[in-house]
């Protein structure tokens, strides 16, 4: 048998190769989010809300992680990052898919990033120490949004528009 003698092979990983660039659905967000985090460190102080977490029409088996009843309708990741944002949070939306949804529309996908915590682990915000406090108030700010509330009252109108023309049709023989 021979041994090779000489050059020793290199099997280990760098800690300094780069992390890939976040792919994010917003041009402004993905400038913000690539300076706040570059290494693992950084991006553990952010956390992922995907819209199915506080979905109301899902189960806890498809994702749901807060209570039916606190639980919004539909809610899409503009609205999760505009309530963030408000709050005084960091938060950006990514392009990315929940696991479990089996929905691959547009209308369902991304996510939205949230800094949680400081760069020593403490809450960014005293109001939002866990990602459970910042889902329930994210739940329960979504149906108070301009866009949910117009949208409610456009909604029925046309709804009883619709109704008084199918009553004015008869059904011929």
């Amino acid at each position: 048998m021979r041994h090779r003698q000489g050059k020793k092979r290199e099997t280990g990983f760098s800690d300094a190769r780069p992390r890939p660039e976040v792919a994010s659905v917003n041009a402004a967000g993905a400038d913000a989010m690539a300076q706040l985090y570059k290494s693992s460190a950084e991006l553990s102080r952010f956390i992922c809300i995907y819209p199915a977490y506080i979905n109301n029409k899902k189960t806890i088996a498809e994702g749901r992680r807060i209570p039916v009843e606190k639980a919004v309708p539909n809610p899409t990741c503009a609205e999760i990052e505009d309530v963030c944002k408000v709050a005084g949070l960091t938060a950006c939306t990514e392009n990315k898919m929940f696991p479990r949804e089996w929905n691959r529309d547009v209308q369902f996908r991304g996510r939205v990033r949230v800094q949680l915590k400081k760069e020593d682990g403490s809450p960014l915000l005293a109001q939002f120490p866990t990602r459970k406090s910042v889902m329930l108030y994210i739940a329960e700010m979504i149906p108070r949004l301009k866009t949910r509330t117009q949208k409610a009252g456009g909604g029925e109108q046309s709804v009883q528009q619709g109704e008084g023309s199918k009553k004015g049709k008869k059904k011929k023989k």
